[in-house]
């Protein structure tokens, strides 16, 4: 069987917000009134995650130290947390410095439930026909983290600029074998705002961020995920 070839997103800047003072309704709004004229490409969704990382939490504490190359693994779908999880993908999110890569690989369909276990999911990657290399560095990653939360989507006109809206961010512990998922963190107030675009477009980005009454910041949904559930 031929190995799948990775679905490629070239490196881009992604400048994060994380709003406290205002609901979502009221960001959206300001989205809505910005001059560059945002529009809403599909609906909005709720968007699932599983993070893997090494049993020494290399992923994480890189990402903490804020190292100018670094990393994450994940399994996204869309939709409902729990069942059989039909249309999975398989994410490595790579950084360098401010911008950021992602490449993604089918991943084969799975039940996310009370039987999850992490040697069932070694079993299923064991499996799959991910290329040798990833299943290899797989092998020694764990899942160690689920988030979800509901996204609302925007972009110009122009196609050059997008921004997400993040609400409802809530995070569970995933244990070796029987997940009740009663360890969770619901962070209910936080929003969070990205702005996404080309790293050609970024001397011009000052101006799309410019109106937002917003602070950027480093927000890591992985690392608050990983302090919320295991602090």
């Amino acid at each position: 069987m031929n190995d799948p070839k990775p679905t490629i997103r070239e490196y881009r800047y992604e400048r994060k917000f994380r709003v406290e003072d205002l609901d979502d309704a009221q960001v959206r709004m300001l989205i809505k009134r910005h001059p560059s004229i945002f529009y809403t490409p599909y609906p909005p969704r709720y968007i699932n995650n599983l993070y893997l990382d090494t049993p020494n939490m290399e992923n994480y504490h890189a990402n903490v130290s804020g190292v100018g190359e670094r990393q994450k693994a994940r399994i996204r779908w869309y939709g409902g947390l729990h069942g059989e999880i039909s249309k999975p993908v398989l994410e490595f999110k790579v950084k360098d410095g401010l911008v950021g890569a992602k490449y993604s690989y089918p991943f084969p369909a799975f039940s996310f439930d009370g039987d999850f276990s992490q040697k069932g999911f070694q079993k299923l990657i064991a499996q799959s026909d991910l290329p040798d290399a990833v299943r290899w560095r797989l092998r020694g990653m764990s899942v160690v983290l689920c988030n979800r939360y509901y996204r609302w989507y925007y972009v110009t006109r122009d196609q050059k600029y997008r921004v997400t809206v993040d609400k409802e961010m809530r995070y569970y512990h995933i244990r070796q074998a029987g997940n009740h998922f009663r360890h969770q963190f619901l962070d209910p107030k936080a929003i969070v705002v990205e702005l996404k675009y080309g790293r050609e477009l970024d001397p011009y980005a000052e101006k799309i961020a410019a109106f937002f009454p917003f602070i950027i910041t480093r927000n890591s949904k992985y690392i608050m995920g990983i302090e919320s559930v295991y602090s």
